[in-house]
């Protein structure tokens, strides 16, 4: 009898004290593993990551948080030649796995360094601008976002093992809350192999992640309001926690990735000849044929033009001709079993269904022409194309996870759009076409109904990631029939498992709790001058006020001669007279900015290294010659970078004329070293 996997929970490997239940090698039938939970303590794991590994997390800024996804992400990529050894007993071959270990690896990677670059050094996210309350500036509101005191639990499916877990644990991570992976127990093998890779590095705070192999029974039952659940698997389950007490009632967030008829769709001025159609075909072959279609992405409607149906069916069956079929382990194999036979024979079943309205087009739906392999023991299976008939509704309602796709062929783009969304939501779509028109029609009609849309071209083929590719950057997820959750999304996903609130008091209390210089909070005004100061010693609210200086006629002559920019505005009187804004001739904005950096920069060598860029840069009052202009300088935000000798200064900029009018208003960000000894 093969070893029974283990849960990881608050704190130690616990292992059941029954046999378990067997789970075989999805190519060969053998046992690889076997599963049980019977007798988890799953109350003790919530009270573990909340007592334990909230605490430790949430006391972590977010760029602490980054460096450690990085770290994880690196302690992986070394070990997956161990996960891709595994992996091929689930019937992924080398391409397979490389979706799922690599892509997971690949999606820690990106949320270490969005964290880094895109989150503050600190434990809360700002959420938009100051919203002033008062007329005098003394009541005003920030809306922010803090870590919620809660647990994330996620319930995988089987297809992805290892990437299913790291692109939920990456945001929540982020987010500060701690994880319990629930995977599905087909494939559980692998993931708890990942997971002890992980837990023995020790670098995620204990707590922070708790692994539950096996029946989840009981789990939601200890979850309270500020708890989520992020499942991904058939809309049947997702029903079932839907109607869980603690979801209808007790506030439990429900995040859901379910069932997905996804479709490309080849655009009406796509001819056989042209890039595009070859582009169409490779693109539903491929999502035919990874994960042998075991993809939530998968492409399972195929639209066409109705005069072209016959000739993309033959292109489809050309290609996947020429696809070899067996155990993984072949290296001539490109695609390998579905997950079990189980899982086979729930594929059969759909395509029975579907068979109702559809003919076969290519492939055998009860047999299989293998390389290698046991045709009984292993769950193999021969792609199908099907081809509907006309007004068959099974293409639009049964979805079968495995590697059959329907062609439907449509009659007009109004058509085509109806016709996706009677799928009634799903997670992608993809057009081919080369006539930005078609692409704007199409994209407008489908994006309602779906939560990422891919337009495929000669123009981005090459660097394109595909149709089926879930990307760390963009949403995952869609309406209706997939469930209506979101995931990934760069920050937005961190965002997500955070409590946005709305903060009202005085610009005083808004820059304690933020951490951020509020306007109209106090400033600090000192006689050392803000740029001789490091990193270490400048304060939030340090300030420079600027003596003025004068703008003259001679200094916009000379930068409209130097620059280039010889705008009427700036050279043509009896044209800027007329000008209803200015009413004369006006100084350059940028001409402004310049002579307000001379008014406030330091210019001895010293602590600030760098100046970086300006951000939300507005003018506001129009520089006459004669005006004069004065700056006032104020450290607004102070982000310490963890592997450099320098962090970013956020400083908020006011230019004002001689009566105190606002002319220009900017942030200056530079960067600044953390310590500074004058030589």
């Amino acid at each position: 009898m093969s070893a029974l996997l283990e849960s990881y929970a608050a704190g130690r490997w616990f292992r059941a004290a029954d046999d378990g239940e067997p789970l075989l090698d999805a190519a060969t039938g053998e046992e690889v593993a076997r599963i049980s939970s019977r007798g988890l303590d799953v109350a003790a794991m919530v009270r573990h990551a909340k007592d334990t590994g909230g605490p430790a997390l949430r006391s972590l800024t977010f760029h602490e948080r980054a460096g450690l996804l990085k770290a994880l992400a690196k302690h992986l990529l070394e070990r997956k030649e161990e996960l891709y050894a595994l992996s091929v007993r689930t019937g992924a071959t080398a391409r397979d796995t490389a979706v799922d270990v690599d892509g997971g690896i690949g999606t820690l990677f990106s949320y270490g360094s969005k964290g880094v670059r895109e989150l503050p050094n600190d434990t809360v996210v700002l959420d938009g601008g100051l919203e002033r309350l008062g007329k005098g500036g003394t009541f005003a509101g920030q809306h922010l976002y803090t870590s919620r005191p809660g647990v994330a639990v996620q319930i995988n499916a089987f297809n992805f093992p290892v990437w299913g877990m790291l692109e939920k644990l990456g945001p929540a991570f982020l987010a500060g809350l701690p994880t319990i992976v629930k995977p599905a127990s087909q494939t559980a093998y692998l993931t708890e192999l990942a997971v002890r890779y992980i837990i023995e590095s020790g670098i995620l705070p204990e707590g922070t992640l708790q692994l539950l192999a096996g029946s989840a029974r009981g789990l939601l039952d200890e979850l309270t309001i500020q708890d989520c659940v992020a499942f991904t698997g058939s809309a049947h389950t997702a029903g079932i926690l839907r109607r869980h007490p603690n979801v209808l009632d007790g506030g439990v967030a429900l995040n859901v990735e379910a069932d997905s008829l996804n479709c490309s769709i080849l655009g009406p001025d796509v001819g056989p000849d042209d890039p595009e159609f070859d582009l169409f075909v490779k693109g539903v072959v491929t999502e035919m044929t990874v994960k042998a279609g075991q993809k939530c992405t998968a492409i399972r409607r195929v639209l066409v033009p109705t005069g072209l149906a016959s000739q993309v069916v033959d292109a489809l069956a050309d290609r996947l001709g020429k696809v070899g079929v067996g155990d993984p382990r072949n290296d001539a194999v490109r695609m390998g079993p579905l997950a079990s036979l189980g899982q086979r024979e729930e594929v059969r079943k759909a395509v029975e269904a579907l068979l109702a309205g559809s003919e076969v087009a290519f492939g055998d739906p009860k047999g299989a022409a293998l390389l290698d392999g046991d045709p009984e023991r292993g769950a193999f299976m021969t792609p199908l194309v099907l081809r509907a008939r006309p007004g068959a509704v099974e293409p639009h309602d049964v979805e079968p996870f495995g590697p059959v796709s329907t062609v439907i062929g449509y009659d007009g783009l109004d058509d085509a759009v109806a016709l996706a969304a009677r799928g009634r939501g799903s997670l992608v779509a993809s057009l081919a076409t080369h006539d930005p028109g078609v692409a704007r029609s199409v994209v407008l009609g489908l994006a309602p109904w779906h939560g990422r849309v891919l337009v495929l071209d000669r123009d981005d083929a090459k660097e394109s990631t595909g149709h089926g590719s879930p990307l760390p950057v963009l949403v995952h997820g869609g309406p209706g029939r997939a469930g209506g959750g979101e995931e990934l999304g760069g920050v937005r996903g961190v965002l997500h498992h955070m409590q946005r609130t709305a903060v009202q008091a005085s610009p005083d209390q808004l820059t304690a709790i933020t951490g951020r210089w509020t306007t109209g909070a106090a400033r600090t005004e000192s006689q050392v001058h803000p740029f001789r100061k490091s990193l270490a010693e400048l304060r939030i609210g340090d300030t420079i006020a600027s003596a003025p200086r004068t703008v003259s006629l001679a200094d916009i002559d000379h930068f409209s001669e130097f620059t280039g920019d010889t705008f009427y505005a700036h050279t043509d009187p009896e044209a800027a007279a007329r000008n209803p804004l200015f009413g004369g001739i006006v100084a350059h904005g940028y001409l402004v900015v310049s002579l307000a950096a001379g008014l406030f920069v330091d210019p001895a060598p010293g602590p600030v290294l760098a100046n970086f860029g300006v951000d939300s840069l507005r003018f506001l009052t129009p520089v006459k010659a004669g005006d004069s202009i004065a700056v006032t300088l104020t450290v607004k935000q102070i982000t310490p970078r963890g592997n450099a000798d320098y962090g970013e200064v956020r400083w908020d900029a006011v230019v004002t004329n001689q009566d105190g009018a606002p002319v220009a208003t900017y942030d200056v960000l530079t960067l600044v070293a953390k310590t500074w000894e004058a030589s």
